[in-house]
């Protein structure tokens, strides 16, 4: 029974995951196809809603859901799980994915109100912010403790940087391409 919950449990963490990086890319070309010309704008942004809409009720937010019921069924069946420290930092990093996925409830929001609402660089580094945990989680999930904390730190750390990195290069490529 373990086995089928713990099959469950990374099916709907993959669905979410998918959910997550999905959902946040639309809210760039949402915020990006605002600044387009009638009738384009209408249009698309009338199609990125149900998009948007779709994905986020129908996808994300259920895979949350089921990977929160699956997640603790396991602790159930194995209560020693909540005895290794790889667990507790795992359960942080847990609680910071329901931060993200909260704003990610505020930012479709304040899109459905004001399509300018963000900046589309900003969303794009909020879009890494799911890569950085899924990451993360991985790594802590596969090797446990056969890490030390400083050198997961540094290479989380790392990894954010070289995203942020990649982010700044792709925005002034794209700025530049703009111009000419």
């Amino acid at each position: 029974m373990y086995d089928i919950i713990k099959a469950l449990h990374i099916i709907f963490i993959v669905t979410w995951f998918a959910g997550l990086f999905y959902m946040f890319r639309l809210y760039v070309y949402h915020v990006e196809v605002a600044d387009r010309d009638e009738p384009d704008r209408s249009i698309l942004l009338t199609q990125l809603r149900l998009m948007e809409k779709r994905l986020w009720y129908i996808i994300t937010w259920p895979s949350c859901i089921l990977t929160l019921i699956f997640g603790p069924w396991m602790v159930v069946l194995n209560p020693d799980l909540l005895t290794q420290p790889w667990m507790h930092l795992k359960l942080l990093f847990i609680v910071f994915l329901l931060m993200y996925q909260w704003y990610g409830q505020v930012i479709y929001k304040r899109l459905g109100v004001n399509p300018k609402a963000f900046k589309s660089f900003y969303l794009r580094l909020m879009n890494e912010v799911g890569t950085l945990i899924l990451v993360s989680v991985v790594f802590l999930v596969v090797l446990k403790d056969s890490v030390s904390w400083i050198w997961g730190s540094v290479g989380l750390v790392g990894l954010g940087v070289m995203l942020a990195f990649f982010a700044k290069m792709y925005k002034n490529r794209r700025e530049k391409r703009q111009k000419s």
